[in-house]
């Protein structure tokens, strides 16, 4: 990363594994003078042929509103409002919108969600594509696991 200013890109989607990765992601900014982005990406859902411009208008404002409050509610859960967490709220899917973002990064970084047992060794899906296909590092934080006594 620059020596005054780097770039850290973060997936979050509100989940606890995204709120490790961006607390991660803060406090590697923290000792490398970088930037913290925050990006969430949002896809409306399908509403079928009988839908009316204005029904698919409707329903894209508050798709993007709810992306808005989940992106800032992640950023606080991982204590980002005392970091100046800038954030981006993108729509797009999650790995192709990450992967943009990341083009003028010097890190990305993502969580992986643990679904215990052998099943926990697999990355998720859009933790393997922005692995594969990143224009810079990229850093996956694990799911908190817990040592078998």
């Amino acid at each position: 990363m620059a020596a005054t200013e780097g770039k850290i890109v973060v997936g979050v989607d509100g989940s606890d594994g995204s709120v490790r990765a961006l607390r991660w992601a803060i406090a590697e900014a923290a000792s490398h003078r970088a930037r913290v982005i925050a990006v969430h990406a949002w896809e409306e859902p399908f509403l079928g042929e009988l839908a009316t411009k204005h029904e698919y208008e409707s329903v894209r404002v508050e798709c993007e509103h709810q992306a808005k409050d989940v992106v800032k509610d992640t950023i606080a859960r991982a204590g980002g409002e005392h970091a100046s967490v800038e954030f981006l709220v993108l729509h797009g899917t999650p790995a192709e919108m990450l992967l943009t973002a990341a083009r003028e990064a010097d890190l990305l970084v993502v969580g992986s969600r643990g679904r215990g047992g052998f099943a926990s060794l697999m990355l998720g899906s859009v933790s393997l594509r922005c692995a594969q296909h990143a224009p810079c590092p990229v850093v996956i934080v694990p799911a908190e696991t817990t040592v078998p006594d």
